[in-house]
């Protein structure tokens, strides 16, 4: 018989740690997710909890790390942890280099020392691609980060390059775009949205204030996107993979769908805020994820319009079963 497969997760309790986590448990695996001592809460991942072991570690102690590896024996790893909203990484540079740059550094280096054999499997973003030198963007365009998230992403993105290339390990990047759940934090403008049509669908709020309607993102399923990232880690040979829908839509259309799942007109509810405008973007993050498709066979299987209908029905739910 042959024994169950160890994957360690970081950043289990978060949107992607826990569609991974139910994705690995459906291919028998044990499943360690990795937590720092009074980190976020569990909701995501309170339907698994007796079928995940969570275990203390933190991405500022290598000592922490490699004796966790040590302990776990695990075959592959997933580093998810990091801080992930953009706009307030500009507050706490230090500690986004320290976790979501140098904490990649710390697990390569454990598994270095540990076990060569573990496979490496590291989160990264659209955002490296920053102020984008090409479109659409694919593995091979130029890291042109504009923030502190996508600098930080960036230097854990090269860090897993050079895993790979020059240590020899079996790593590998998947350079995730844009994906949402009904599991998406408030603070992001997909569920801000949806969780605002459901509210004033319900007579619990009148509007919602937004900055630019024009801005694009290319968006897709976060459950679809953990699929790749775990087939990135059952190839024969290691390498990075773009993952995307390649399509654009702009927050204006995000607003069409959601206020029209609840039966509403958007432009009678949603309002320009002028303070929350951002400067015009001059470039457009859209993925090419032709590599992922062609070796990989990904596809996603959840459209733009499901994706949305899908978070607002979640977030109708949720008041619902709070009245």
């Amino acid at each position: 018989m042959t024994a169950r497969r160890t994957a360690l997760v970081t950043g289990i309790a978060g949107q992607d740690g826990s569609y991974l986590a139910e994705l690995l448990l459906e291919q028998d695996y044990r499943v360690v997710g990795v937590r720092r001592p009074g980190s976020v809460s569990l909701d995501r991942i309170a339907h698994l909890l007796d079928r995940v072991e969570l275990r203390e570690a933190d991405l500022l102690d290598q000592a922490s790390i490699r004796t966790l590896l040590e302990e776990i024996e695990p075959q592959e790893v997933y580093n998810l942890a990091g801080h992930s909203f953009v706009p307030s990484s500009w507050q706490r540079q230090d500690l986004i280099g320290q976790v979501t740059g140098l904490g990649a550094a710390r697990l390569v280096e454990a598994i270095q020392k540990v076990d060569r054999g573990i496979r490496f499997y590291q989160a990264s973003t659209s955002e490296i691609f920053g102020a984008p030198l090409e479109s659409p963007q694919n593995e091979e365009t130029p890291l042109n980060p504009r923030n502190p998230y996508g600098a930080a992403k960036a230097f854990a993105h090269f860090t897993t390059v050079n895993a790979r290339e020059h240590l020899g390990l079996y790593a590998v990047s998947g350079i995730l775009f844009n994906h949402e759940s009904p599991r998406r934090g408030l603070e992001f403008v997909s569920h801000k949205v949806t969780d605002a049509a459901a509210r004033i669908s319900l007579g619990m709020a009148d509007s919602l204030p937004m900055g630019s309607l024009d801005a694009e993102r290319d968006w897709g399923f976060a459950g679809d996107y953990v699929k790749a990232m775990w087939s990135m880690l059952q190839q024969d040979e290691p390498g990075d993979y773009v993952v995307a829908s390649g399509a654009a839509h702009t927050v204006r259309d995000l607003c069409r769908i959601a206020f029209a799942r609840v039966g509403l007109d958007f432009e009678q509810h949603v309002t320009v805020d002028p303070s929350l405008v951002r400067p015009p973007e001059q470039h457009r993050l859209l993925g090419d994820a032709s590599k992922a498709r062609s070796v990989l066979g990904w596809r996603p299987t959840v459209s733009f319009d499901q994706l949305i209908e899908m978070m607002v029905d979640a977030d109708l739910a949720r008041y619902r079963l709070t009245d």
